[in-house]
């Protein structure tokens, strides 16, 4: 076969759409603002979550800083050049197990250490970016045409499985001192820390519930039309807003043991600023560790070139009925230099995520149906 022939046409059919989704895009004006709100939530929240797991598990060298960064910039990469825009990218935990593997793997060289962890994943980074180019190259993304529909929906599964393994753990970990801190509290001191707990999971269930119930108020029979549309389209950032606030009301003076609040360094703190400079300290890491990064760097490439081309194959199921052809092969190849920024600054890389690339679509297909229901109202009255 012919090498990039896949980008190539991948890219020309892009070409040919591109001018015209930027206008539908800018044409729609405020009625976009609902599915964007709803993605932005449905995407920060899980990355955010994820940042928290990666700072206990690499004791704070990678925050929450981090993977909303990688996220941001990623996100921005693939939605000006991808060849999917309807496809959401984001740190999802896949990439969050993998670091912390590498985390302690480094932790326990004496020739890496903590202070060569980013430089040596800026390695792994690296290696991945040059396979992930070479499957574009050389058109791997041409084996998708043999995974099915049930392919892709247990893999979804499976990162349905982990988003709600981490979340359990989650509100677990609130009814326990956290790491670190002062484990010998007082008795009478202890009741915040089940007290927290439980406040935990009443803000966890209550936002879980509340939210979903606001995805179906369109059907409710209670409340205006015109009210029920406005809950079912900003519900889910309302119900994140309104259980956030509540969090605020509760007292403040209590044991700094007891976790309460996410804690994210700004990005130009001496701690953080460590990330953005991270290549400087590439040839650092002995050659012997650079090659070894090639073992972690293929597990990563077969992860990232599946989860990456599940997720946007979902995102263009037939029953939505997209009108744009897929570009699977292009984006492998925007995704090969996005994984390699990413390495540089010493983030972790952001790809292709579950569910939100298909939630995204959908949300987009309620509001084609809106529009459509109010051009036939306005027609037939």
């Amino acid at each position: 076969k012919t090498l990039f022939k896949g980008v190539i046409e991948d890219f020309r059919g892009r070409a040919s759409c591109y001018k015209q989704d930027w206008h539908n895009g800018f044409s729609s004006g405020f009625r976009i603002l609902a599915p964007t709100l709803y993605i932005f939530f449905a995407s920060a929240l899980p990355v955010i979550a994820f940042g928290e797991q990666l700072s206990k598990d690499t004791d704070g060298t990678l925050t929450t800083v981090e993977t909303l960064a990688s996220t941001a910039i990623c996100g921005i990469i693939h939605s000006v050049l991808g060849g999917q825009p309807l496809l959401i990218v984001g740190v999802a935990e896949p990439t969050i197990i993998m670091y912390t593997y590498l985390y302690n793997f480094a932790k326990n060289q004496p020739n890496l250490g903590e202070r060569l962890f980013l430089a040596w994943a800026g390695w792994v980074c690296i290696w991945t970016a040059v396979m992930l180019f070479l499957m574009a190259m050389f058109n791997a993304a041409a084996a998708l045409n043999r995974f099915t529909r049930f392919a892709g929906e247990l893999f979804g599964m499976l990162i349905t499985i982990l988003f709600m393994q981490e979340a359990i753990k989650g509100m677990l970990s609130e009814f326990s001192v956290p790491e670190g801190k002062d484990q010998s509290l007082p008795i009478y001191q202890f009741q915040w820390v089940y007290i927290n707990g439980l406040l935990g999971i009443i803000f966890s269930m209550g936002l879980l519930y509340t939210a979903l119930k606001s995805r179906s108020a369109r059907s409710s029979l209670y409340g205006a039309g015109w009210l029920r549309n406005v809950i079912a389209d900003y519900g889910v950032p309302l119900m994140v807003i309104l259980w956030t606030a509540l969090s605020y009301s509760l007292p403040t003076k209590i044991p700094s043991g007891v976790p309460r609040r996410l804690f994210t360094p700004l990005p130009w703190e001496p701690k953080s600023l460590q990330h953005w400079t991270v290549a400087k300290e590439l040839f650092s890491v002995p050659l012997a560790y650079i090659l070894l990064a090639i073992v972690p760097a293929m597990m990563v490439a077969g992860l990232y070139f599946f989860d990456h081309s599940v997720a946007s194959q979902m995102a263009q199921q037939k029953e939505f009925n997209l009108k744009n052809p897929s570009a699977y092969h292009y984006d492998i190849l925007v995704l090969s230099f996005s994984v390699l920024i990413c390495g540089l600054l010493g983030i972790p890389p952001s790809n292709g995520v579950l569910p939100q690339a298909p939630m995204h679509t959908r949300s987009l297909a309620v509001l084609r149906r809106q529009v459509g229901s109010l051009w036939s109202s306005w027609l037939f009255n």
